[in-house]
């Protein structure tokens, strides 16, 4: 049976992806409704794994950065202090729920990699067979051209494949995509793109880099497609949302798995968010 949004509770094993601008500066307060989201899912028997962004916007002001750093190794070094705040505040946020977090730093070349692969699979595995809840991010620290061009959107749907979830949420700042940029005028909202749908002729825009992270609608629908592609159902909504997008609300945007995957493909080279970006 394909799966459909109503069908989410009900979900074996669920990624879900927040991006930076919903968990850091005046949004930190958010991780407290986002983790109560998840562990009620938990409570239900979902396995959940949350791909994470936001280490280098949660490191910022410990570096007394008003806007997130150009240059790499400032980029690095925000990150290495933010991922340990965040890590932190994700824990004591489960804390009260009696759950304990994994966490989990990949690159894109890691998910290259056979032999990398093989073991963050394995990893990934035993953490959910444990009943612990793992929280992937980019490892930001050692990557190069993966901070400045890319978003987590992708990686989280190369983790959905790796760990064979059934759904992938991808959490923004508005609650479904739209035709056109949504303060256009006649942007219309997207419920539901069947499987095969041609998108070439929406304006989803280009990558967008703001003061805390980088990414969009392009890379959510590049994203989503590549995890739909492989059997997997996406829910692209906002992050004020998450406790109706897990619950199975008629909220967001749904993109329709295949109905008859085969096996994931090969990660391949790594690309830009928005190559191909209703391909």
């Amino acid at each position: 049976m394909t799966l459909e949004r109503r069908d989410l509770p009900q979900a074996r094993r669920v990624v879900v992806k927040v991006g930076s601008s919903s968990i850091s500066g005046e949004n930190a307060h958010k991780i407290g409704p986002i983790v109560d989201a998840l562990a009620a899912a938990y409570g239900r028997g979902v396995e959940v794994v949350l791909v994470s962004s936001g280490a280098i916007a949660t490191g910022m002001p410990y570096l007394k950065l008003d806007e997130r750093p150009s240059d790499l190794a400032t980029q690095q070094a925000a990150a290495a202090v933010g991922q340990n705040v965040l890590i932190y505040r994700y824990q004591a946020a489960l804390r009260g729920f009696g759950i304990v977090a994994g966490q989990v730093l990949l690159t894109a070349g890691d998910l290259e990699n056979p032999t990398h692969r093989s073991n963050a699979r394995r990893a990934m595995e035993r953490l959910l067979g444990l009943r612990i809840l793992p929280i992937v991010n980019e490892n930001d620290t050692v990557a190069t051209h993966e901070i400045r061009f890319g978003d987590n959107d992708r990686l989280a749907a190369l983790v959905a494949q790796l760990v064979g979830a059934d759904a992938l949420v991808l959490l923004s700042d508005i609650e479904c995509l739209y035709t056109r940029p949504p303060d256009e005028p006649g942007a219309t909202p997207i419920t539901r793109v069947a499987y095969g749908d041609d998108l070439h002729g929406f304006e989803f825009g280009s990558v967008v880099v703001n003061s805390v992270g980088t990414g969009g609608a392009a890379t959510k629908v590049s994203a989503a497609r590549l995890a739909a592609a492989s059997g997997i159902g996406v829910l692209v909504t906002s992050a004020d949302l998450v406790d109706q997008a897990l619950a199975g609300a008629e909220i967001g945007t749904w993109f329709q798995p295949h109905p008859e995957p085969t096996a994931a493909p090969a990660t391949g080279p790594v690309r830009t968010a928005v190559d191909k970006l209703v391909g």
